[in-house]
């Protein structure tokens, strides 16, 4: 992960120092990259880049950055924060599938461009196998909505439906089913919203936009 700073900051991303672990921040140990690695080829892009497919090695939203494993090895890939949120994301989940436009430089490989994210494979153990109250299936309509307060290391949160006053109940698991990690407080997102036996629950998170264009 050290060489991981280096190639960041070398790079033009900024790193918070005193956040700097020295580890991965899921406390994951990240593998080498054929643990990652579908194969596929990868495809020009029309400004001179490549597109490239891969699955998210790690973001932190706290430090501003993550890497990609492109599909079939190589060097990562650096994802910067500000590239993400131009996709309409302010995270994405350890594991999700991911295709970017990137380009050489001088110190390694940049995404510029996020032109998909799909949400990680499920693995044996997940909560998606344990708890689908917490995490139902998603139904009905994308809803927008501003959240009020997530909490990583707990595991869930609450966001407020625009023109309404009732508390949805956030699970990480719906998060992670949506390809995100975490939410800020203030956030605008989309949200499909059930009933549950406790009250309103998330069952999908999306960007804000999806809300506009959504016709369901």
């Amino acid at each position: 992960m050290s060489q991981d700073l280096e190639r960041a900051r070398g790079m033009g991303a900024r790193v918070n120092e005193d956040a700097w672990t020295g580890a991965d921040p899921t406390g994951a140990a990240c593998g080498p990259a054929k643990d990652w690695v579908e194969v596929t080829d990868m495809v020009d892009d029309d400004e001179g880049g490549q597109i490239v497919s891969g699955r998210v090695k790690w973001f932190d939203v706290h430090k501003g950055f993550g890497f990609i494993v492109a599909e079939g090895g190589g060097a990562d890939i650096l994802l910067h924060a500000n590239v993400l949120r131009n996709f309409g994301q302010s995270s994405v989940a350890d594991g999700a599938r991911i295709v970017v436009a990137v380009q050489q430089t001088a110190r390694g490989a940049q995404a510029y461009e996020v032109r998909s994210i799909a949400p990680p494979d499920p693995e044996p153990g997940d909560p998606a196998d344990i708890d689908d109250e917490a995490a139902p299936a998603p139904e009905g309509p994308l809803l927008p909505a501003r959240v009020k307060w997530f909490d990583k290391a707990k595991g869930f949160g609450f966001a407020n439906v625009f023109g309404r006053s009732e508390d949805v109940f956030v699970h990480i698991e719906v998060l992670r089913r949506s390809s995100l990690a975490e939410l800020q407080p203030g956030e605008a997102v989309a949200l499909r919203v059930t009933e549950g036996a406790r009250g309103r629950l998330a069952t999908q998170v999306a960007t804000w936009e999806s809300a506009l264009t959504d016709k369901e």
